[in-house]
């Protein structure tokens, strides 16, 4: 959620385990392919900005996109270079990390802890992947909606990422130019909170205030998708194959922890909807799995001293591994790809500690990425909602987005709703 604010805080690990090299080796394989050094021209061209560099996408020869659909996430530091104004802009963000003094404190954090989020971020390859898999999907998701959605169609996906390039205003400046005549906030985060789809959100309403001041686009929103159809099948899928690492006698018994990142308390007791949805996504996965492994909801990256969310995932593993329970299979549920808080915190921080307590048989489940399945759910969920929202009298936005939360102190959250609804 917060791309992990806990390894913002917190140094980073270097000691390498048998765990990494035996128990998680397929996974990893697979997991960090995405950011071995051997991809890292690619990714210095995703971290690149400018008109030219439209994630790579060859747009010769291809008929004008008619409806954008733009993909919002937190984002990553493509590079080591861009590690301290990703920071920057994460604890300028008050929506995200209330902070007194709030520009100040920002500045001061960000400098701070750059070199050692550079340091976590160059076990992971050397930068996040997430802008690569948000442009796979994206790209993907696009083949498969004008093949379903031809009255709609050419489509076309532009990533707003909150902190990292390509940033919101980088996504309108682009569907200006190509003549974008219909527009779709689509979060990838499918269980919402104030803190990251609100963030989003109020960030986009504040970039069309200024960028198209005659609202010239014409708007709807996607703000969740916790127990989509396709969703919960992409995840039972990874489960499942990430189940057959054990041997047959023991799979059944393997201990599911979902891993969903942690909120402040004082944002749950505000009435964010995020821990609800997150458990209603968990018990989607579990019906469509028939129930037949126990399961637990863990929440990771707490950090400092106020009151989160909890159980903490670390504590969690190592509970249960004191419990007798050496076979544990994590699933990151709340996050769509890999980046830092799966190939990092979950792979490798969390690893060694399981591995110094003597826990053996701890595996992760393989993230969504660019996973057919979860491509088609993309698809289907745009899908469903042009349809619903070309029907007369129906509204841009959903119910739930209508409605603040009841603690909500945030009088942006109001102006953002009111300028979607129209």
């Amino acid at each position: 959620m917060f791309q992990s604010t806990r390894t913002l805080f917190k140094g980073a690990t270097t000691a390498t385990s048998p765990l990494r090299a035996a128990s998680w080796t397929r996974h990893h394989q697979q997991a960090f392919a995405c950011s071995r050094p051997a991809l890292s021209a690619s990714m210095r061209s995703f971290s690149t900005t400018g008109p030219a560099h439209k994630d790579a996408q060859d747009t010769t020869h291809k008929p004008k996109p008619k409806t954008g659909i733009v993909l919002m996430n937190l984002g990553g530091p493509g590079t080591q270079n861009e590690v301290h104004d990703f920071l920057l802009r994460l604890f300028s963000d008050g929506d995200l990390i209330p902070l007194p003094m709030q520009s100040y404190m920002a500045q001061f954090i960000a400098k701070r802890r750059t070199p050692k989020i550079k340091e976590q971020y160059n076990q992971i390859g050397g930068g996040s992947p997430i802008r690569k898999w948000t442009t796979e999907q994206g790209t993907a998701m696009e083949k498969v909606l004008d093949r379903i959605s031809p009255e709609t169609a050419p489509h076309k996906h532009y990533i707003a990422f909150r902190y990292a390039n390509p940033l919101t205003p980088e996504a309108l400046e682009s569907m200006k130019a190509d003549g974008i005549e219909r527009a779709v906030a689509f979060t990838q985060y499918p269980q919402y909170s104030c803190s990251t789809t609100g963030s989003s959100m109020n960030e986009l309403y504040r970039q069309l205030k200024q960028l198209d001041p005659e609202r010239k686009l014409k708007w709807s929103v996607i703000d969740r998708w916790f127990t989509h159809s396709g969703l919960v099948q992409a995840f039972a899928n990874h489960i499942e194959a990430g189940l057959e690492q054990y041997a047959a006698e023991k799979r059944d018994k393997v201990v599911i922890l979902f891993s969903a990142h942690s909120l402040p308390m004082e944002i749950v007791n505000r009435g964010d909807s995020y821990p609800s949805e997150v458990a209603a996504t968990v018990e989607a996965v579990m019906r469509k799995l028939n129930y037949r492994n126990p399961y637990r909801l863990v929440w990771q990256s707490q950090v400092g001293p106020k009151p989160w969310l909890g159980p903490k995932t670390d504590k969690a593993i190592l509970g249960l591994g004191e419990k007798g329970h050496n076979d544990q299979l994590l699933v990151p549920i709340a996050f769509t790809s890999d980046h830092i808080e799966t190939l990092f915190e979950l792979d490798l921080e969390y690893g060694e500690e399981a591995h110094k307590a003597g826990i053996t048989g701890l595996k992760r489940a393989e993230s969504l990425n660019a996973d057919p399945v979860f491509i088609q759910a993309m698809a289907d969920i745009v899908k469903t909602h042009l349809d619903e929202t070309a029907k007369e009298g129906s509204s841009p936005i959903s119910k739930q987005f209508a409605v603040r939360c009841p603690g909500c102190t945030n009088e942006t959250c109001q102006d953002t709703r009111e300028y979607f609804k129209q």
